[in-house]
């Protein structure tokens, strides 16, 4: 009876349920009012944003039961740029009836349900109008569940198939009910976006688990009323928000806010026509992409005629870029990149004709048309080529850049294979090379946007690897190797196991390098399948049979798929029982640089490192690094979402002298992004397996006798075989290999008539010749070095876009003329070394570089009809023009450089930042409205808005100042009166916020300029050179020094002290540092006076090498005291205090300014050498007339141990004075150095930095592995010590004032060649020598 009554009870109450599916009846009319807005800009009042608005009616009429008719009525676009929120829209007239027409079409759409299905239009709507009706559409999706109100789930829409959460609440009060829907855009199962210029970076989720970069999100409000069939929809509200920095959300945020509302008005009888046209399925609910990707957001080009456009952009480029580059060049070069994605084969082709014999017009379509990115050029490219109407040069290089730039689409996939296929193509190894590798990069490229990508795509890669293999063609299958891992692709796996060593007998019995290969080829696969690799690669590590060097590659492999804590656990267990060390060292050293890592997407592996490093002996890290190491290294600042790692791989060998493979990668991370930018490796694998067959192979004798055998094998390379490569190298750019290198003996032979023959001869006549009649080159270079954009739908149907572009022109005019007396012979082989002697040469040459560059970062709307967005716009423009005269006579041993005058531009060089706000339609260009995003008003009245901004103020951050800034910086050159002078200007939003983005945005600018200063001008500047006996006659001023001995030298000595003194008590320093020093460190020795004993042993004093041998007998020698040997070196300086009173200088140097008043400024550089004594001197004088500032260098080799010198300058060389000693001997029982600096007196800038950087000494100390002992040195001596207690390890001691630094057997990377009694333990035989000399020789 209960259940009974149960079910009846269910049953009343679901009959009473109301059906919330949104009613539109057949006879009736549904007008709606629709206003949608769309804003870019930051979220804080009184910057400018930009955006667009439109206002209509909306007619919705049933045509059947599920299909309906939608029209707008009287619709209006609006559009902005302005002060948020002081300033109005502007209604866009011009563009609103230029789309009437397309506007007013009804669109059909299939309704069901409260879930929209297929929409249906005329072809005359064309896709961004058909946008904005999915836009209103989008507020009808609708999906209720009878017994729930509350609930989750995938929801289709305007911009893909995302999470929604629904929220049902009725209002009995009202009578209606209150539905929310919320979407998170950030995960979706399927998200309709585009990315340019991202296929070959990896999202880095670990870097936006705690920081987000983007941030989007929706929220849906609606207000249902009951009817009789199910309800109306009153009024429905959309807000959404995609907010993205480049840094870090919580120091600020730009935001693309969309908001729509559509409200019920009132229901009419007059049903809505159709056109009289076919309907044609448009898709569904889901945007539609336009013409988005070919259309660039930094300017709108209403394109009329598109091939005349091209010619017009392409003239003003080559005529504005001849001289020196014109400001606009980059966005004129992107202007012409955009004309050609939208032009047709033909029409390009024409072009082509047009001006493919004329050079300047020629390199700047060749620059142009691979960054256009479209299947046409590839394919015109290809066609040029095969026509031989580009060389081969011009081929590569266009065809590397295009097939990075290109659409990955099938077609494209297909034109590559066929290009590779091609026989012209296969009959030039490089360049096939080129194709196939661009091959695999475009299938990694396509399976980014599709991520169910087929392996069949793969398939010809797959023939030719198994045909390689039957044949053993040891090219092909490296080339397939390296094809196969561009492409990444996962089903790759099985046929590189195939040749992985270990795995497969067969692969056993490939050479080295193959195996090297593919496990390489593994890289890319491990980044989207880590876990089908990663017991693949540890195998390969453990397994102690196969070669170390594959064996360290597969531990590269292993660790780039970030394994967790179990495998480095396990490799570090199978590590303690390793006995290869070239593999022990190398693990241990990679697992080791792994714990220092603090990029976020490594975290996990540096625990996992951190947890095996305990697993692992201590004793490891004193491995010398003559073993196999790895090297990272990175910094991550978490706050900005900006960071950079590097990694360095050093794999050797223990039987030769050179690393059998050295691999050097950098990697960057910006904005939840991370990218391999650059990767370079180079392999000696040919020359490893020639030596290991050779007697230097032998592990039984010395590392010396091992470099002779190796000297004797590398110069006998014509016995090594000629199907074996030498060496080879690679690169790769953002994880992709575009180019490799092999050099085998064919290429040494092919390479050695090339450079000995006689067309370098004929080369070098040519250049001569054209340099005694003169040269005069223009040259201009483009580049789009950064086109990376993001393509979003929103949900009022029109697209915003995140996008970052950089392009760059460099232009240069140079003109050389050079006279040679007497003229050269004709047969330059037979000119002797006596006619050389007697030439002179004369070389004027001018040089008027120029680049510049502009980068734009931008988000907002990018259609082709019209454009709103905020955007920051940078620009750098240098100017660097030169003239310069050289001669060079060879006879007299006279050379001299000058630098003549030129005209200078305004400025050298502009720099300049702005963040703006820019709105632009295609119907009215000259409306273009452009606003600073931090306007002047704010500038000079922030307390306008601080009342909208107080909830971003915080106690922290106060309110600046708002004054911009500016400042003018000059500083005149003396002598050559040459001004410059650099002009900065700021102003930013940092009066809001204390946030780095406010910071950035305003606008910022610095000019930098040179000018003729005030004062007599200067004609030229000179830089010359006298060698031999000549010398002494180029000095503009003659050379003395006073003597202090002589009664002139002791009163010029007497009268230089008097003023000195003077300068020091009006330039007081503190003179009691080194008596409280003293004191301090006397105590502080007798702190540490345990540690001091402890090291007593090692801290021996230094003794030197006797006179004429080597190390005396153990205990025979006695510790020389500098004074001795200082006293030497003075007796020399006593005989001659001036040796340019005893002997001619050997060269002069004079550079001077000549001025037109013909005053002499400079400076002149004279050196003395005395045989007898072995003395050199240097000294450096002014010219000036009254000047007696000089610089005197004096020093003498007093032993073959021992060498002193002293460098005093200050006028006459009297005011200051450095005394430097480095001398061979003993520490103890160990050949030994020793450095010792002495000084008498120092200018009074350096000590108070001195001071500054003794502080920092213990913690350097500690850090480096040092022991410091405080003890009481002397105060005006730096001593440095370091002995070889072995050829491969390093004793260290250091004194210096207060301190003293020690470290003990520092592992050296290779031998020093010294014997325990100081004598050279290496020879090099004769025969070696000679032999290398006849083989030159020879060829």
């Amino acid at each position: 009876m209960r259940a009974v009554v149960l079910a009846l009870t269910v049953a009343l109450v679901a009959s009473q349920q109301i059906n919330l599916v949104p009613e539109f009846a057949l006879d009736k009319t549904y007008v709606y009012k629709y206003e949608a807005l769309l804003l870019g800009g930051l979220p804080q009042e009184g910057l400018a944003r930009a955006g667009i608005k439109v206002n209509s009616k909306v007619l919705l009429s049933a045509v059947t039961e599920n299909t309906f008719l939608m029209k707008l009525m009287d619709p209006l676009l609006h559009e902005y740029a302005g002060i948020w929120p002081k300033d109005p829209f502007v209604p866009a007239t011009k563009l609103t009836a230029a789309l009437a027409a397309q506007l007013q079409i009804p669109i059909k759409f299939e309704y069901a349900n409260g879930v929209v299905g297929k929409v249906f239009a005329p072809a005359g709507v064309s896709p961004t109008v058909l946008n904005l009706h999915r836009g209103i559409l989008n507020i009808l999706q609708l999906n209720f569940k009878k017994t729930q109100n509350a609930y989750e789930l995938q929801e289709a829409g305007a911009r893909g198939v995302c999470r929604t959460h629904y929220v049902i609440n009725e209002d009995t009060k009202a009578n209606h009910i209150i539905v929310t829907k919320s979407k998170d855009l950030r995960h979706c199962q399927e998200r309709i976006m585009k990315d340019v210029g991202l296929a070959y970076t990896e999202r880095c989720a670990e870097c936006t688990e705690r920081v987000k970069g983007l941030i989007e999100t929706a929220a849906y409000n609606y207000i249902m009323k009951p009817a009789a069939a199910g309800v109306l929809i009153a009024e429905a509200t959309v807000e959404e928000v995609h907010q993205f920095s480049p840094l870090n959300e919580i120091h600020g945020a730009a935001i693309m806010e969309a908001k729509q509302s559509l409200a019920f008005v009132e229901i009419e009888k007059t049903p809505v026509v159709p056109v009289k046209a076919d309907y044609l399925a448009r898709g569904s609910l889901q945007y539609e992409f336009a013409t988005e990707i070919l259309q660039t957001p930094i300017q709108l080009i209403k394109i009329s005629n598109a091939p005349v456009q091209i010619v017009e952009v392409l003239k003003h480029l080559v005529v504005n870029n001849v001289a020196m580059v014109h400001d606009d060049a980059p966005l004129k070069f992107v202007q012409l990149i955009q004309l050609l994605r939208v032009s047709t084969l033909e029409n390009i082709e024409a072009i082509w004709t047009q001006f493919k014999d004329k050079p300047a017009y020629r390199r700047w379509l060749l620059d142009a048309l691979p960054a256009v990115g479209t299947p046409v050029i590839v394919k015109l490219v290809k066609e040029k080529f095969l026509a031989g109407e580009l060389t081969l040069p011009e081929f590569i290089q266009a065809l590397v850049v295009a097939l990075q730039m290109v659409t990955a689409d099938l077609e494209t996939i297909q034109l590559t294979a066929s290009l590779a296929l091609h026989e012209k193509i296969a009959t030039i190894p490089v360049l096939r090379e080129v194709v196939m590798l661009g091959y695999g990069s475009m299938i990694a490229k396509h399976c980014v946007a599709v991520p169910t990508c087929p392996a069949e795509l793969l398939r010809p890669i797959y023939e030719i690897a198994a045909e390689a293999i039957a044949k053993n063609n040891i090219p092909e299958i490296t080339l397939a190797l390296k094809v196969m891992g561009n492409a990444g692709h996962p089903a790759s796996l099985k046929p590189i196991m195939k040749l992985l060593p270990g795995l497969r007998t067969a692969a056993t019995a490939l050479p080295l390098r193959v195996q090297v290969d593919a496990i390489l080829a593994l890289r890319n696969i491990a980044k989207k399948e880590p876990k089908l690799v990663q017991p693949v690669a540890l195998q390969l590590v453990l397994d102690r049979a196969l070669h170390p060097e594959v064996r360290m590659v597969a531990c590269i492999v292993l660790f780039e798929s970030k394994p967790s804590v179990a495998l480095v656990s396990s490799l570090a267990g199978a590590l303690k029982t390793e006995t290869n060390m070239h593999v022990v060292s190398f693990a241990y050293s990679h697992i080791k640089s792994l714990t220092r890592i603090t990029a976020p997407d490594m975290a996990a592996v540096a625990g996992a490192a951190h947890v095996a490093i305990k697993l692992l002996s201590p004793k490891l890290d004193r491995l010398s690094f003559r073993f196999s190491r790895a090297f990272k290294i990175d910094i991550y600042q978490a706050p900005l979402m900006i960071g950079a790692a590097g990694s360095a791989f050093m794999i050797n060998d223990a039987a030769t002298i050179l690393p059998r493979a050295v691999v050097a990668k950098a990697r960057a991370y910006l904005a939840g992004a991370a990218a391999d930018v650059l990767e370079i490796g180079v392999r000696t694998e040919g020359i490893q397996e020639a030596l290991l067959q050779s007697p230097a192979a032998d592990e039984s004798v010395d590392r010396i006798t091992k470099i002779k055998r190796t000297l004797r094998a590398l110069a006998n390379w014509k016995a090594l075989p000629t199907n074996q490569p030498l060496a080879s190298a690679y690169i790769k750019l953002l994880g992709q290999e575009v180019a490799f290198v092999k050099v085998d003996k064919t290429v040494i032979e092919e390479a050695i008539p090339i450079v000995t023959g006689p067309k370098p001869r004929e080369l070098l006549k040519a250049a001569l010749k054209a340099l005694q009649e003169g040269i005069a080159l223009q040259y201009a270079k483009p580049l789009l070095a950064a086109e990376v954009r993001r393509i979003l739908p929103t949900a009022v149907g029109v697209p915003m876009e995140l996008s970052l572009y950089t392009a760059a022109v460099a232009a240069a005019s140079l003109s050389v003329q050079a006279t040679i007396t007497p003229p050269l012979p004709e047969a330059i082989e037979t000119m002797t070394l006596e006619q050389l002697e007697k030439t002179d040469v004369q070389l004027q040459a001018e040089a008027r570089p120029s680049v510049a560059l502009q980068t734009f970062a931008v988000m907002g709307v990018n259609t082709a009809l019209i454009q709103a967005a905020v955007m920051a716009r940078g620009k750098i423009r240098t100017i660097a023009p030169g003239k310069v005269a050289a001669r060079a006579d060879i006879l007299k041993g006279n050379y001299k450089v000058e630098a003549l005058p030129v005209e200078l531009p305004e400025h050298i060089a502009a720099v300049s930042f702005e963040t703006l706000a820019v709105v632009r339609n295609i119907e009215d260009p000259a409306a273009e409205r452009i606003v600073p995003l931090v306007p002047a008003l704010a500038l000079q009245n922030p307390q306008t808005y601080a009342g909208d901004l107080s909830s971003e103020m915080t106690p922290e951050a106060p309110l600046r100042a708002p004054a911009p800034f500016h400042k003018t910086l000059c500083l005149a050159v003396p002598y050559i009166e040459i001004k410059g002078c650099i002009e900065v200007n700021s102003h930013n939003a940092a009066f809001i916020r204390n946030a780095p983005l406010f910071y950035i945005i305003g606008q910022h600018s610095a000019r930098a300029a040179l000018a003729r200063a005030e004062g007599p001008a200067v004609e030229r500047l000179e830089l010359e050179v006298q060698v031999g006996p000549r010398a002494a006659e180029r000095l503009l001023k003659q050379i003395s020094l006073i003597d202090e001995e002589t009664p002139e030298g002791k009163a010029f000595l007497l009268k230089l002290r008097e003023i000195l003194e003077t300068e020091d008590k009006n330039a007081p320093v503190s003179s009691q540092s080194s008596s409280s020093s003293r004191s301090s460190s006397s105590s502080s020795s007798s702190m540490s006076s345990s540690r001091v004993t402890e090291t007593a042993t090692v801290m021996e004093p230094f003794k030197k090498f006797h006179k004429d041998r080597y190390l005396a007998p153990h205990g025979a020698s006695k510790a020389v005291s500098s004074g001795s040997a200082a006293s030497s070196f003075e007796a020399i300086q006593k005989q001659a205090k001036f040796l340019g009173n005893a002997v001619p200088p050997v060269f002069a140097v004079i550079a001077r300014a000549v001025r037109v008043d013909h005053k002499l400024l400079g400076y002149q550089v004279a050196a003395y050498f005395d045989k007898p004594t072995a003395r050199v001197q240097l000294v450096v004088s002014s010219i000036a007339e009254n000047d007696n500032m000089k610089i005197c260098a004096d020093g003498a080799l007093l032993s073959k141990h021992k060498v002193t010198a002293r460098v005093a300058w200050g006028p006459e060389c009297q005011q200051y004075a450095v005394i430097a000693k480095a001398e061979a001997g003993v520490l103890g029982e160990f050949p030994a150095a020793r450095l010792k600096v002495e000084w008498e007196k120092l200018p009074i800038i350096v000590p108070p930095y001195a001071k500054k950087l003794v502080k920092h000494i213990p913690m350097a100390a500690l850090k480096g592995g040092f022991r410091l002992e405080r003890v009481g040195n002397a105060d005006k001596e730096i001593e440095l010590a370091a002995a070889l207690p072995a050829q491969k390890s390093l004793n260290v001691i250091a004194r210096i004032p207060e301190m003293t630094l020690s470290r003990m057997a520092i592992p050296l990377p290779v031998a020093i060649p010294i014997n325990p009694d100081g004598t050279l333990s290496i020879h090099i035989d004769g025969d070696i020598l000679s032999r290398i000399h006849k083989h030159i020789k020879e060829e």
